[in-house]
């Protein structure tokens, strides 16, 4: 049977009643809309006060994937709208930020490569670059202003991708740049670093505009739909976004048809929480069989989250949220007890085919709703708007029948180069056609279920 570890500190699996509370009420106070109204309006605020353009700052990594399509839009960025960018180099983050970095880097040049042609953008790497490629082209940018990195990242970074240090030496005579020694360069990414840490991240390929984060094409809609609200676009007669934001496509499928969706989602994460509905619709629109596979939340099972990374990672759920229509934000913590509870009742739930309804009425208490559910009183209460017996749950809930499943769906997702939540992997005829994480992918495999169906 598995054993689930104990990590102490902020990523505590079992809090106290008070500490349980108090983090459930900051962070539900911390995504309040009206608070991000507040934030918004106090960083124009102080940016007018000091009589300052709009400064977006960017912070890119040489060696990934993400950064990779986002340097092919930085310029048209700075050219659609009246903003002034400061470009940093930073080097990969390990650690509790990132706690399987070697996943992380296969995943992601994966994850690049499938979503670049729906943003009109190009990745067609299937290893990282070389470090002395990545050594020359730090020393590069780091010698140029902030105007010629911008200008000059896409055509470095596509030679630095394209492992061509021969060609980023001409660059490098051609831009007028003479030898430059390592410690330059060195310092230059420090420097990105400890601004990066300085506001509140940790990843690669990130921008930074009036004190929120944006990752990546992915979330870039977010931040141009701010720059048009504060009436930033330079072509009044254009008001598309570059990367606009993605939405499913719905294909409806024969009622024998031969695809599975297998879903692995975990009862403490907020990215879960606002797919979870979606993913259930999704599949009941396409007549696509739903395979439901839990997991632990990652700090039961070993992989720590830090206060920053938790930070944004609410933030941007909140936002992602908002935009999607989807009710979110009354949080109260459910981690413990309250998902042990609710997984040992998962197998009795799917036995009466209320399993999926289970485990969406607990995530909409726990993240949308506010609702205590170390409480047994609350317990009830989901189980109840599930659709189930809790006279026949309370005699069952805590049992730990369902260790091992969970456990085996862990190690599924892990086979497959995949490690947090939500996951998700596509097949047909019982073979895997598409695998990925997070909420934020649904669309995708919309699109792969589409193009895979004809």
């Amino acid at each position: 049977m598995a054993e689930f570890s104990e990590q102490g500190g902020s990523s505590t699996m079992d809090p106290s009643r008070f500490r349980r509370y108090v983090t459930s009420r900051v962070m539900s106070k911390v995504i309040e809309t009206k608070s991000l109204r507040r934030s918004r309006h106090r960083a124009e605020k102080k940016r007018k006060k000091n009589n300052l353009p709009h400064i977006v700052e960017y912070f890119h990594q040489l060696n990934d994937g993400y950064s990779h399509l986002t340097a092919q839009i930085i310029n048209r960025l700075k050219s659609k709208y009246n903003i002034e960018i400061k470009c940093y180099l930073v080097s990969e983050t390990d650690g509790a930020n990132n706690p399987e970095p070697d996943l992380l880097a296969k995943y992601a040049l994966e994850d690049s490569s499938q979503i670049s042609r729906h943003f009109n953008l190009s990745f067609n790497f299937n290893k990282r670059p070389d470090r002395d490629v990545i050594k020359k082209a730090s020393k590069i940018i780091a010698n140029l202003t902030d105007d010629a990195r911008t200008e000059n990242l896409e055509t470095i970074s596509t030679l630095v991708w394209s492992n061509d240090i021969q060609a980023l030496e001409k660059l490098s005579e051609n831009l007028g740049i003479g030898d430059v020694n390592d410690e330059f360069a060195e310092r230059f990414i420090q420097q990105g670093n400890e601004r990066r840490s300085q506001l509140g991240h940790y990843s690669g390929a990130m921008f930074f505009y009036g004190d929120e984060w944006y990752w990546g094409v992915d979330r870039l809609y977010h931040l141009e739909r701010r720059f048009l609200e504060l009436d930033l676009v330079i072509d009044h007669t254009d008001n598309t976004l570059l990367a606009p934001q993605k939405t499913l496509k719905i294909t409806k499928l024969s009622k024998n048809n031969n695809f599975a969706l297998e879903f692995f989602p975990s009862l403490r994460s907020p990215y879960t929480a606002i797919v979870y509905d979606r993913v259930t619709q999704f599949c009941d629109e396409c007549n696509l069989k739903l395979v439901m596979r839990p997991v632990l939340p990652m700090v039961m099972r070993g992989l720590p989250v830090t206060r920053k990374k938790g930070s944004y990672i609410f933030k941007d759920v909140a936002r992602e949220a908002r935009a999607n229509g989807i009710s979110f934000g009354n949080f109260y913590d459910p981690i413990g007890k309250p998902v042990r509870d609710c997984y040992s009742l998962f197998g009795w739930a799917k036995k009466n085919n209320r399993s999926n309804e289970l485990l969406s009425h607990f995530l909409s208490a726990a993240f949308a709703m506010g609702i205590n559910l170390s409480r047994t009183s609350n317990m009830q209460y989901v189980v109840e708007r599930a659709g189930l017996s809790w006279d026949e749950a309370k005699k069952i809930i805590g049992n730990k029948d369902w260790y091992d499943e969970i456990e085996s769906n862990r190690k599924t997702i892990y086979s497959d180069g995949l490690w947090g939540v939500p996951s998700f992997r596509l097949l047909k005829d019982k073979k895997i056609i598409y695998s990925a994480w997070g909420q934020d992918r649904l669309w995708v495999l919309s699109r792969i279920l589409s193009e895979s169906s004809q």
